[in-house]
Formats: structure tokens, C-alpha cells, sequence
């Protein structure tokens, strides 16, 4: 009898942050992984580089999701590499900060063109592509919860994904598929640190009950229980990452 053949997983937004380190630990399971970027070429490359050396197997991908043909271009490479996905990892995403009074309508109109619209398409290939038994995995936030000023826009899209999420669950557990959504709180990657002094960042560590921030393998980790065989009865469920800050 021929063996099953090894899962493969697409993750968004993995050249870098909480997404390469979530590339990492799935190849360390032996999981293939297509790693996808919009821009981080280099990046990308470092990754599959750093994976296939340890003997995983990983392909980079570039793709922007808030176009409209990503998706589908993401899945067809999937199939054409390893033959099928059974992982989506919804990670990439893009934040701008500001007071109600200050955010412009490109910075709002971005944000949800990728973290809503473009997991909207992701999850759409997924219902309609992913083999059975397969997992899926969408990236919310800790400020779903927080309500923080000055995330308003940021926080609207992340409670989109937690919507989504809950009801593609239900639509995709007859043929055995898991939705869930991982909700870090602040984490030590170049989208949360840049642009924050020294002053914000001890303040914002200061707020968690350990006193730092969340490191990506921490998130990784357990990204890596949800896309596994044994979260079988974790279905339709927000878990919020972040050390007990909220």
C-alpha cells in the first residue's frame, strides 16, 4: 500500500515574522510549505533556503492577496508543486495606526483590501480547493478585545476574520475541515515594533502579566497544534496568544 503523502500548507505572508517562523515549524513536522510574499523576494528566499537545509521542503511564491487573482494562483502552484493543499495559514496582513480624526480612506481602504478581502478570497479557494481532513488557520489580534485608540480600522478587520471564521467553520465540517483563528497580542515583529519609541514599547510590555512581549515561535507553536491531526474537535474558535494581557 503507497504512502499517504505528506500535507502541504500555503501561509501567507511567511518571508518574514510570526509567518516564517510559522513556515519553519510546520516543515519541522514534515509538512510542505508554500511560502508567499508580496515584496520580501530576498526574504522569501532566506526562508526556503534556512528550511531546506534542515531538510523541509518549502517554495517561495510571490503574491500581493489583496489582488484578485492571488489566491488562485497560490493554490494552482500548491497543486502544481506537491500536488493539493490541505493547510491555509491566513497570516498576512497589514495595519496603519491613527485616531479616527487622522486615518485617510487609502489607509482604511488597504487594510481591508488585505485583511478582509484578501482572506475573503483566500478563504473562498480554500472551500473550494482544500482536500478533506484539511485545516485552516486565520490570523486575528489580541486588539479585538483590547480596543485600544488608535487601532479602529486595524481592530474592524480583525473582528471581520474572527466573522468569517466562524461561519466557514460550519460550512466546512461535513467534509472534516477545521476553521480556526490564532489572536496574538503584541509580539516582537517589524510590523508591531517600527515606529514605536523605547517609552511606548516598555509601556505596552509593561501591560502583559510577563512583562514582554510575545516572541513568533510562541505563536507558531501553536498555529502548529491547530493545523495538526490531534486539533480535530478544536472547530469555529478564536485563541487569543498574548501571555494574558486580555
Amino acid at each position: 500500500m503507497p504512502d499517504k503523502p505528506s500535507p502541504v500548507a500555503i501561509v501567507t505572508g511567511s518571508s518574514r515574522g510570526i509567518g516564517a517562523a510559522i513556515a519553519e515549524r510546520l516543515t519541522a513536522d514534515g509538512i510542505a510549505v508554500i511560502i508567499n510574499y508580496a515584496q520580501g523576494r530576498e526574504a522569501a528566499a532566506q526562508v526556503v533556503q534556512r528550511i531546506t537545509a534542515a531538510g523541509g521542503r518549502a517554495l517561495a511564491v510571490q503574491a500581493d492577496i489583496a489582488d484578485p487573482g492571488s489566491a488562485a494562483a497560490l493554490f494552482d502552484a500548491a497543486e502544481q508543486a506537491y500536488g493539493g493543499v490541505d493547510i491555509l495559514v491566513n497570516n498576512a496582513g497589514t495595519m496603519a495606526l491613527g485616531l479616527f480624526a487622522e486615518l485617510s480612506d487609502a489607509d482604511v481602504a488597504r487594510q481591508f483590501e488585505v485583511n478582509v478581502t484578501g482572506v475573503f478570497r483566500t478563504l473562498r479557494e480554500a472551500a473550494r480547493r482544500l482536500r478533506d481532513g484539511g485545516r485552516i488557520v486565520n490570523f486575528s489580534s489580541s486588539v479585538v478585545g483590547l480596543y485600544q485608540p488608535r487601532y479602529g480600522a486595524y481592530a474592524a478587520t480583525k473582528a471581520a476574520v474572527e466573522a468569517m471564521t466562524h461561519v466557514l467553520a460550519k460550512e466546512l465540517a461535513q467534509r472534516g475541515i477545521t476553521v480556526n483563528a490564532v489572536a496574538p497580542g503584541p509580539t516582537e515583529t517589524d510590523m508591531f515594533l517600527n515606529g514605536k519609541t523605547d517609552d511606548q514599547l516598555r509601556a505596552m510590555a509593561a501591560m502583559n502579566p510577563f512583562g514582554r512581549f510575545g516572541r513568533p515561535p510562541e505563536i507558531a507553536d501553536v498555529v502548529a497544534f491547530l493545523a495538526s491531526r490531534e486539533a480535530s474537535w478544536v472547530n469555529g474558535q478564536t485563541l487569543r496568544v498574548n501571555g494574558g494581557v486580555v
